[in-house]
């Protein structure tokens, strides 16, 4: 085994799971030997919990699940919740109403996250999609920013805009960006079609930091972790040993310490023999 690793946080899609929106038998059997070593397995993911928790139940985690980038902690055998870091209210507004004429246009799709539940103003094919693919039935809600306006109670764990142009996704994040700072929003990308908003602490790498270092009482050079995206960076750099998988952006590459194969060739199982067994 190289270094002392303790803790092994995983990322669900494009890493556990790829098109077929399953484990393979193969990573899954792989998990399981390293939970027999004592080594913890925990799930980091940009997933809703509801739509994380099967997979949380397939790798047996016995920890808290890291959803939402981090943003919604919560334990699935006690039903606490640990951590929850909604989006400023103020902010969602803001962004709501930037995203507003680009999704009148029907260049994308607006997706909020409330109370573990989807909302969008319309179920249109791209969220029949998305919504199939997690798990969850969308709450078709109308205007979304009039649903937060009008109700000073909603807390928006995170905001979604999902768009087959790429390259709109890209300018996004780029003017969106240099109008907010870091400070006061986390920006990212978990698959080239997705716009990504959440509190700024709201990330893995915080997330992470959180279940080894206040939960476990863990160093960071006791956590491994495995992700395939933008979202996946800052656990990457926090943990002693950061995978990225063969399919991530050059960036997510050049931040990690090995690069796995793909996660349509179990590349997870391969990092974790590599390290781990």
């Amino acid at each position: 085994m190289t270094a002392d690793i303790r803790l092994l946080v995983l990322d669900i899609d494009g890493t556990l799971a790829g098109h077929s929106n399953l484990i393979t038998e193969r990573v899954l059997d792989r998990v399981q030997a390293v939970q027999a070593r004592g080594i913890k397995v925990a799930i980091a993911t940009g997933r809703m919990y509801r739509s994380a928790l099967r997979f949380h139940e397939m790798v047996q985690s016995t920890l808290p699940l890291l959803a939402y980038q981090g943003a919604f902690i919560k334990d699935p055998r006690s039903q606490k919740l640990l951590r929850h870091s909604p989006l400023p209210r103020n902010l969602a507004l803001e962004i709501l109403t930037h995203l507003a004429p680009l999704e009148a246009q029907s260049a994308l799709s607006i997706h909020l996250y409330i109370d573990d539940a989807l909302h969008v103003r319309a179920v249109i094919d791209d969220t029949v999609a998305y919504a199939a693919r997690s798990g969850v039935e969308p709450i078709a809600a109308g205007d979304l920013h009039q649903l937060l306006h009008q109700n000073g109670t909603l807390e928006t764990t995170k905001l979604l805009a999902l768009s087959t142009d790429t390259a709109l996704i890209a300018d996004l994040l780029s003017k969106l960006g240099q109008q907010y700072a870091p400070e006061e929003v986390y920006l990212t990308r978990s698959v080239d079609t997705f716009f990504e908003a959440t509190h700024p602490h709201a990330n893995k790498g915080a997330a992470v930091r959180y279940l080894a270092e206040e939960l476990l009482d863990l160093r960071a050079d006791q956590v491994m972790t495995i992700g395939d995206n933008f979202n996946d960076l800052e656990m990457i750099q926090y943990a002693g040993i950061g995978v990225a998988m063969g399919d991530a952006p050059q960036p997510v590459k050049d931040a990690a310490d090995w690069v796995a194969p793909g996660v349509e060739v179990d590349g997870v199982a391969d990092a974790i023999e590599h390290f781990l067994l």
